[in-house]
């Protein structure tokens, strides 16, 4: 996973009046809201698969447990890219607050 810490320059103040420029950090807010929903619904899942036997017919044994990490996370970022549970948009939200407060 990636590193998701709020960065300092979602905070900084937009430069200059333009729309564009607006739209821009906008969307880099969004982005970064929708990495922390996934990286979170990644966690969550973990749990459920932890249990599973890879061995048997269609087990895919020590290659199933070494790369379930990522099928866990790849099912997350589908989950947020179809509309997630909703925690991007209250994270979004925060953000967005944090950075006009910083202004």
């Amino acid at each position: 996973m990636t590193d998701l810490a709020v960065s300092t320059d979602l905070l900084r103040p937009v430069q200059g009046p333009t729309a564009n420029a607006a739209g821009a950090s906008k969307d880099k807010v969004k982005e970064t809201a929708e990495a922390f929903e996934a990286s979170f619904l990644s966690q969550m899942l973990k749990p459920m698969f932890e249990g599973l036997s890879t061995d048997g017919l269609f087990g895919g044994g020590q290659a199933e447990a070494t790369w379930r990490s990522f099928l866990l996370d790849e099912m997350a970022k589908k989950t947020v890219s179809a509309g997630g549970i909703g925690l991007s948009d209250s994270v979004m939200n925060e953000m967005l607050k944090m950075q006009e407060g910083a202004q």
